[in-house]
């Protein structure tokens, strides 16, 4: 029996058509973030990115497809960071609020303030309401995929810290709506946040959240008022 011989794939052919793909998403990623998903013309995303219009195609069967392609690169990169910072969270109750503070100030400033951030954000409202399929996905692996893995770090914090936490799903949630607080409206204008404005939204939010959960400032709260 005759033996085929199979060439390898051309790593030349493979880099290029990786390059390829990566130049597509990123011109897509701005003219998305330009126009919207709506106003977002195929042939403007392939001049921007120096392909023809069949090649896209060719890569993604239609604008949707290829929308999705953009979200999913935007998660797999803001995840890595994500998870470094995480990486990061106190683990003891030795300087609980300057740890908590100095780790709010890193999470906003890498992964909540960031362009990606940013993009998505834009997107949301202005396509969040007619195209809300469009960011399920975002919503199960960006902010759910977030706060279960911040709720159970601060489960393992709650063994050794003075927290009194209930509902940790919860008290996540609220420790991202309370460190964002303070940025949002820049945001909403494509502001960066100065690094004193990241320190001092964290000490707010951190306090705030500290007398919500934290043992002993709840105890001499209620000693106050006896």
């Amino acid at each position: 029996m005759k033996k085929h011989d199979f060439a390898s794939p051309d790593p030349r052919v493979q880099k290029g058509q990786l390059a390829k793909r990566v130049s597509i998403l990123e011109a897509a990623a701005e003219v998305f973030c330009r126009e919207g998903f709506s106003g977002a013309a195929i042939d403007e995303i392939a001049a921007e990115a120096g392909v023809s219009r069949q090649t896209i195609y060719n890569h993604y069967r239609e604008k949707e497809t290829l929308f999705m392609a953009v979200i999913q690169d935007i998660m797999d990169r803001a995840n890595g960071v994500l998870f470094s910072i995480l990486a990061t969270f106190p683990e003891t109750a030795d300087n609980l609020e300057d740890e908590l503070v100095a780790f709010a100030v890193r999470l906003n400033k890498n992964c909540i303030c960031n362009q990606d951030a940013k993009f998505i954000q834009k997107l949301i409202a202005t396509e969040g309401n007619r195209y809300p399929h469009l960011f399920q996905f975002w919503r199960e692996q960006g902010p759910g995929k977030t706060d279960r893995a911040l709720a159970a770090l601060f489960a393992r914090l709650a063994h050794s810290a003075p927290l009194d936490i209930d509902d940790f799903d919860l008290a996540a949630r609220q420790f991202i709506a309370l460190i964002k607080a303070d940025l949002q409206m820049g945001g909403l204008f494509g502001e960066a946040p100065s690094e004193a404005e990241l320190e001092v939204s964290a000490h707010k939010a951190v306090r705030t959240f500290l007398r919500a959960y934290g043992r002993e400032q709840r105890t001499s709260s209620l000693e106050a008022q006896h």
